[in-house]
């Protein structure tokens, strides 16, 4: 199959184009500043901007599936040019609208775990707005829902090292909360294959975790621990936190604010695992502790 997947030389789009080289796809990564040094040289790259249609409509033409996965981390405010809605909501509008146009045969979205287009969280709240747009287009649609996903250049172990330090640091409530089920990307991306592939899956949203639930102290004791270091975690009550966060919220220079204090309250842990619909179960995952160990 010829293959667009947008973001495609970001964290999860590198292993997914790779993955999809190795089953013998066509494959087009198309981003605003393409990268070749992060992707096989079987992949194509072309240069667009999810949030500009004009700059990305021509590179529909004569793809079969489009795997949508433009988004903005969830851990940092997005730089002042942008928003989470302007690429979450905005991108996966003309995404869609570029594919209705060129007669793609499939559209697959990369959501995220705990989506909800009335949440408070922005992150979640347009990857939740962005799932209904094409959960409601003329396409054959499928919606994945991954938990946080970790693997070399994950993005979530550059943020613990960034706010955090090792031997003694502090975290709101001790580190006790959030709540994650992180998934391994290598065992996402097969997942995210097998939706690509097989016409079964279209039509539904999937949520996909790994098999641990870790807090973001057990994640950061974990990490620290790779390097052979110790950390011991001095708990900020949750309300001085999130006072904190709202106040250096208007300040640019400083990459949190109002969302990242509503996150810390948030679980992103799932009920339904549909990880068992693509043939896996959770001992077969791996797991964060295994992969860091």
């Amino acid at each position: 199959m010829d293959i667009l997947v947008t973001g495609g030389d970001g964290f999860v789009g590198q292993h997914l184009c790779a993955e999809l080289v190795d089953r013998s796809h066509d494959v087009t990564s198309l981003s605003r500043t393409p990268d070749p040094s992060v992707l096989p040289g079987e992949v194509e790259l072309t240069e667009g901007d999810v949030t500009d249609y004009d700059s990305i409509e021509g590179e529909f033409e004569g793809k079969d599936v489009v795997m949508n996965l433009a988004a903005l981390p969830p851990l940092h405010q997005p730089p002042r040019e942008t928003s989470h809605d302007s690429v979450c909501i905005g991108g996966s509008i003309n995404a869609v609208e570029a594919a209705e146009e060129h007669g793609v045969s499939k559209f697959i979205e990369m959501s995220s775990l705990g989506a909800d287009p009335n949440g408070k969280i922005a992150y979640w709240r347009t990857q939740g707005l962005g799932e209904e747009v094409v959960r409601y287009s003329d396409l054959n649609w499928v919606v994945f829902r991954p938990s946080f996903i970790f693997g070399e250049g994950s993005e979530t172990f550059t943020f613990i090292r960034q706010h955090t330090t090792p031997y003694v640091t502090v975290l709101p409530d001790g580190g006790n909360q959030p709540r994650f089920q992180p998934i391994w990307i290598g065992d996402c991306v097969q997942m995210f294959v097998d939706g690509i592939e097989n016409d079964e899956y279209v039509g539904e949203i999937y949520e996909l975790a790994g098999p641990e639930v870790l807090t973001l102290g057990d994640v950061a004791r974990l990490l620290y621990g790779t390097d052979g270091k110790s950390i011991e975690i001095l708990p900020v009550p949750m309300l001085l936190a999130v006072i904190a966060l709202n106040a250096v919220d208007p300040i640019p220079q400083i990459p949190l604010g109002v969302n990242q204090a509503r996150a810390l309250k948030m679980s992103n842990t799932t009920r339904y695992n549909d990880i068992n619909e693509f043939g896996f179960t959770k001992s077969e995952l791996m797991s964060l502790s295994a992969y860091l160990a």
